[in-house]
């Protein structure tokens, strides 16, 4: 993986800084910040009251709040957390030894009993977090600090799939009145605790003083939830907030006082084409449109140098993707004569319209007659996973869920797939995955990846576009934010605000 990197932007023209006019109502006349406290503007607000059985499972690990039993340092591998070593004790069964001194925000001790249950609720909960895809197992406490995991199947990257933000070990609390979505709620075990949670616009974070490395370096977290990126980059400039994500590009320019950082990412903006109903059921006609797709130019206009164009769906901070086995041969190319088709995407990232608008114009081109549907993450993702649009335009990361690509492969390709946009599904591809996910040897993994890969582009299912990197807005006097390729990690317990 390519290291990471921080600059400073150099400062703009005089008219970039006519920008420094935007709207940033959502912060105006909140009160001051105590000191020390870190505000944050994110780009997605919860879309289940911050439960990692969704989508928002990424923001309990981001801020701090929550903990998986292991964790994975830059190059994949696992590393300790709340479990400190574990062994393979038979062919699908392994064994995990817990710490001691880790205490819920509720004043509960963890042991392997509380471990054990938050994992069979995972295990339980429908639909299935991505992470555990296509996965079986039972977990049992064995001793106070260690947990006895088996698996249907032989699994040998299961203990990366216990890093997923998606099972963060909650205390017993959390699941009392909805085990099928636990409250983080003062229930977690990270340096932060998660006091309150106001709908989908702001979160409430209080330091944990009795977290078993000390309390952090801030003695709380603000955060709002503000989709609109021209207002997360104005609050930024304007002294508002502290940390931002997702700076549009359109941005850059004008952040003149603050920090950028810039960091590779396993992420790729693609055109997903569905293939279970409407007209992309037909494969010559997705492949007229795949043909009309350009992200060579897509990047040059829309990126500016700060993406990748994508060669396929993994990217550049994945090494070893570029040992690909052939360019795709897709079927040839019907006239689509006029026919219509939906293609939706979401504004809380945003280029993603901007790319939509490109790719809708090349459609048109080719022949297709295109309706463009743009809203909220939060309030497009049921359709987006229900299958109710034509085509979807996604920036999703192929590592995010399991640090493994065979384990993207189960969540988003396969017929039972909880994340599958292209609501694709072959019994016989679904069988190769699994065999895949067998595979002790990590080479031979990434190898079955790339040959999958191969044949989804070869049906012309999704049409890779771009590989992100991310963009992070700092504001001066912030020090210690995360630079986490996963982006699995925003705020640490070293991140300080002066």
């Amino acid at each position: 993986m390519p290291p990471t990197r921080s600059r400073r932007l150099r400062p703009a023209a005089a008219a970039a800084a006519l920008a420094l006019v935007t709207a940033t109502g959502c912060f105006t006349g909140e009160p001051a910040p105590g000191e020390g406290r870190i505000r944050l503007a994110l780009a997605f607000p919860p879309v289940a009251a911050m439960s990692p059985y969704s989508d928002d499972a990424g923001l309990l690990t981001r801020l701090g709040v929550g903990e998986p039993l292991v964790a994975l340092d830059p190059g994949g591998a696992p590393r300790p957390l709340l479990a400190t070593q574990w062994r393979r004790t038979g062919e699908t069964t392994w064994e995990l030894a817990l710490r001691d001194d880790v205490v819920f925000h509720d004043g509960t001790p963890l042991t392997a009993e509380h471990a054990a249950a938050a994992l069979t609720h995972a295990a339980e909960a429908r639909p299935a977090p991505r992470a555990l895809a296509g996965e079986e197992l039972t977990a049992t406490a064995v001793g106070e600090h260690t947990v006895r995991i088996e698996t249907a199947e032989p699994d040998p990257v299961l203990v990366q799939r216990l890093s997923s933000p998606e099972l963060v070990v909650l205390a017993p609390a959390a699941y009392r009145e909805d085990a099928g979505a636990p409250d983080p709620v003062g229930t977690g075990t990270g340096p932060y605790v998660l006091r309150r949670v106001t709908g989908v616009s702001a979160a409430t974070l209080e330091a944990n003083p009795d977290h078993r490395d000390g309390p952090p370096a801030a003695p709380g977290l603000d955060v709002r939830f503000v989709p609109d990126a021209a207002s997360r980059a104005g609050a930024l400039r304007a002294g508002e907030v502290d940390v931002i994500d997702s700076v549009p590009i359109s941005q850059l320019s004008a952040i003149t006082e603050q920090h950028v950082l810039e960091v590779p990412l396993p992420r790729t903006v693609a055109l997903y084409l569905n293939s279970h109903e409407g007209p992309f059921t037909d494969a010559p006609l997705r492949a007229a449109a795949a043909a009309a797709v350009d992200p060579e130019r897509i990047v040059d206009a829309i990126y500016e140098g700060h993406a990748d164009p994508a060669r396929g769906m993994f990217g550049p901070a994945s090494p070893w993707a570029a040992d690909r086995p052939r360019p795709p041969a897709h079927a040839d190319a019907a006239d689509p004569g006029g026919e219509r088709v939906t293609l939706a995407t979401y504004s809380d990232r945003a280029e993603l319209p901007e790319i939509a608008s490109v790719v809708a114009g090349g459609l048109r081109d080719a022949g297709f007659t295109v309706e463009v549907v743009v809203r909220e993450y939060s309030t497009i993702e049921a359709d987006l996973l229900a299958g109710a649009f034509d085509a979807v335009i996604a920036n999703r990361s192929y590592l995010l869920d399991v640090g493994d690509p065979v384990g993207y492969l189960a969540a988003d390709w396969t017929c039972g797939g909880s994340y599958n946009l292209a609501r694709f599904c072959d019994p016989d591809l679904d069988e190769r995955i699994r065999a895949a996910s067998e595979e002790p040897e990590a080479a031979e993994r990434e190898r079955a990846a790339l040959e999958t890969e191969a044949e989804l582009l070869d049906r012309a299912v999704l049409v890779p576009i771009s590989h992100e990197r991310a963009l992070l807005g700092v504001a001066a006097g912030v020090t210690g934010v995360a630079e986490d390729a996963s982006e699995r990690t925003l705020i640490t317990a070293e991140t300080s605000r002066s």
